[in-house]
């Protein structure tokens, strides 16, 4: 079975994919702020997709990435993605 992914995993994922360098990460309360007031575009969503799927083996077709307006539900639809493989 795949490890789950955590809020920290998706932190990091999604500060790489916006150009935070290493040491920096997104701050505060993220999960329920949308993709959109954190100024995340389409092409950023579709790096931070690919990384899931590099790192985790999580593949997100692209009309349910772009129907996920927050990393709570993009975290949510990454472990379920993660469970159904397993």
């Amino acid at each position: 079975m795949r490890k789950a992914i955590t809020t920290d995993d998706l932190r990091h994922i999604l500060a790489r994919c916006v150009g935070i360098e290493e040491d920096g990460e997104l701050e505060g309360e993220i999960l329920d702020q949308t993709f959109e007031a954190l100024g995340y575009d389409s092409l950023a969503l579709m790096e931070t997709a690919a990384v899931l799927q590099r790192e985790f083996g999580v593949v997100i077709p692209d009309d349910e990435l772009f129907n996920t307006d927050t990393p709570r539900a993009l975290l949510d639809r990454a472990n379920r993605a993660v469970a159904n493989a397993g």
